[in-house]
């Protein structure tokens, strides 16, 4: 019933305690889950997991935040892209939050690794999962320069304002909310969700981070995300069902996803 877009089961916290999040996963109608790599050191483990948990899916790529790691070229990523059970590329994309004393110009590095995906992604024609914090401007215009309106994919976790939110939809991407959007500080994402085109959007955890009302503040898990659902269903007005079928097919449209079993 639902998609779980963005989670990283690969994650020791999570990883340790497999057999149990994929009941609870079960019980609460999360049918299927993508499973997000943030390292290429890290890649082996989530392709693992896709491979054996049929529930389970997985991305390659390295987050924008991670310094002092492998440094994938095109042809690595195209060549990891190819595992039937890889269906994006990413987490990529931009994070100026924590600057550290550099300036804009010193995250020279963070674009170029980013130019790299977009590269894999439409070669691969596979969709990007979008990382971007205090960085909008410069990803969507990374994405115009190097996608030329072939690249395609999601904004995860989306925090942005609604210009950036229409910017997205414009450029044919998907926008995914996590927990965040239960949270009590947040009613102009939740205004932002409101407004979008209910073909573009996808719920996540980001689990083990981020945890829906009422489980804010404890470690989060896939089975986590109808709680996500519930807050898009009443913002639209919806069944819950009916925000369940929409977001659950956007995310099969998107990752190339069969229909899970239930």
């Amino acid at each position: 019933m639902f998609i779980d877009s963005h989670c990283h089961l690969s994650f020791p916290e999570l990883r340790q305690q497999l057999p149990d999040l994929l009941a609870a996963m079960r019980a609460a109608r999360v049918h299927q889950a993508l499973c997000i790599c943030t390292t290429m050191e890290e890649f082996p483990t989530v392709l693992s997991l896709a491979e054996q948990h049929p529930e389970l899916w997985a991305s390659v790529g390295v987050h924008p935040d991670n310094e002092d790691v492998h440094e994938p070229d095109v042809a690595e990523l195209l060549q990891a892209s190819q595992h039937p059970r890889v269906r994006a590329i990413g987490e990529t994309g931009l994070d100026y939050y924590r600057l550290n004393g550099r300036s804009l110009a010193d995250m020279e590095w963070q674009r170029e690794r980013f130019r790299v995906h977009i590269r894999a992604a439409v070669q691969a024609d596979l969709p990007l999962v979008i990382h971007t914090r205090s960085s909008a401007a410069d990803t969507l215009a990374i994405l115009r320069e190097e996608g030329q309106g072939r690249a395609r994919g999601v904004f995860h976790c989306f925090t942005e304002d609604l210009a950036v939110a229409r910017s997205v939809v414009d450029l044919g991407f998907y926008i995914s909310f996590s927990g965040i959007l239960s949270f009590k500080n947040a009613a102009d994402l939740r205004e932002v969700a409101r407004a979008m085109p209910q073909d573009r959007v996808l719920i996540e955890t980001d689990s083990p981070y981020l945890a829906p009302v009422p489980y804010r503040g404890k470690l989060n898990q896939p089975a986590y995300v109808p709680h996500v659902a519930a807050q898009l269903a009443a913002l639209w007005a919806q069944p819950l069902e009916a925000v369940a079928a929409q977001t659950s097919a956007n995310a099969r449209a998107l990752f190339g996803l069969p229909e899970a079993q239930a």
